[in-house]
C-alpha cells in the first residue's frame, strides 16, 4: 500500500518542524522531495538532516509571492518535469496575533491579524493555484492542506489563525471540486486537520516551564477521549496514504488527526 516511489513532491514550509517531519516521512517512502522555504539556513538543516535517506533538495521560496513560487516552479519542472505531490505546511501562529488571556478581541492589531491570516490563507492558495496549473495540465495529482481544529468549533485566543484555517477547509472543497470536473479524476485536492500537538509556536501555552500542563492543556485534555497531545510523527500515514492510489476516490475531504477532540462532547 502507499507505494509512492519515485513521485516528486513539494513541501512548502519544509524547513519548518511540520514540514520538515512529513518531509522525511516522504523521503523514506522513496519519494523525491523539494522542500520550500523562505529561510536558506533552514533549508540547509533539513536538506542536510535528510539526505542519508533519500533525494532531498531545497529551494528558496516565498510562498506569499506568484514571481517567486513560479521561478521554483520552473526549476522544479526543468530538474524533474512533473509535480505529483504538494503538502502545503508553510503557516502557523504570531505572537501577535495571539490574545493574551488579559486582553480582549478589541485589542487585536489589525496589521497582526492581517499577518497571519495572508501567511495561514494565501500561503496555501497560492502555492495550489500555481502548482496546482501544472498538475491540471499533466492531468495527474495530489494537493494535501493543513487545516486545523480551530475550524470545528471557536477556540480562544487565535482568531487570525481560526479564520485562515476555516478558509482553507473551503478553499480545499472548492480546488478538489474544480479540479475533477474540469481537469479529470486523477487530480484530488483534501486536507488533514491536526488536533493539538506540542510545537515550538505553542509550547509557551500549552506547558509550564516545569514540564507540567498549563489550564489550557487541561482544558484540552478534558476534551481530547485519548487523553494525550498527539505526537507530530502520527500524520505521517495519513499523508502518505492520500498522496497515493489507494485514496484514488477521496477528495474535497478534510481529515481529523485530533484523537477524538473533534467529536467528543466532553460529557
Amino acid at each position: 500500500m502507499c507505494n509512492l516511489k519515485d513521485k516528486v513532491a513539494i513541501v512548502t514550509g519544509g524547513g519548518g518542524v511540520l514540514g520538515g517531519n512529513i518531509s522525511e516521512s516522504l523521503v523514506k517512502a522513496g519519494v523525491k522531495v523539494i522542500i520550500l522555504d523562505i529561510r536558506q539556513a533552514n533549508i540547509d538543516k533539513r536538506v542536510a538532516q535528510l539526505a542519508p535517506f533519500g533525494q532531498i533538495e531545497g529551494l528558496v521560496c516565498n510562498v506569499l509571492d506568484a514571481e517567486s513560487l513560479n521561478s521554483v516552479k520552473d526549476k522544479i519542472l526543468e530538474r524533474w518535469g512533473t509535480i505529483d505531490i504538494l503538502v502545503n505546511t508553510a503557516g502557523g501562529n504570531l505572537p501577535g496575533a495571539t490574545l493574551r488571556e488579559d486582553q480582549t478581541v478589541f485589542d487585536m492589531k489589525f496589521e497582526d491579524l492581517n499577518r497571519v491570516i495572508n501567511l495561514n490563507m494565501y500561503g496555501s492558495v497560492y502555492p495550489c493555484l500555481i502548482f496546482g496549473k501544472v498538475m491540471a495540465q499533466q492531468g495527474h495529482g495530489s494537493i494535501i492542506n493543513i487545516s486545523s481544529m480551530a475550524t470545528y468549533s471557536a477556540i480562544t485566543r487565535v482568531l487570525g489563525y481560526s479564520m485562515a484555517k476555516s478558509a482553507i477547509n473551503i478553499f480545499t472543497q472548492w480546488m478538489a471540486m474544480e479540479m475533477a470536473l474540469k481537469f479529470g479524476d486523477k487530480i484530488r485536492v483534501n486536507a488533514i486537520a491536526p488536533g493539538f500537538f506540542i510545537g515550538d509556536q505553542n509550547r509557551a501555552i500549552l506547558l509550564n516551564p516545569d514540564g507540567s500542563y498549563t489550564e489550557r492543556s487541561k482544558k484540552v485534555m478534558a476534551h481530547t477521549p485519548m487523553k494525550r497531545f498527539g505526537d507530530i510523527s502520527e500524520l505521517n500515514g495519513i499523508v502518505k496514504f492520500l498522496c497515493s492510489d489507494e485514496a484514488s476516490f477521496i477528495t474535497g475531504a478534510i481529515i481529523p488527526v485530533d484523537g477524538g477532540f473533534s467529536s467528543f462532547s466532553a460529557v
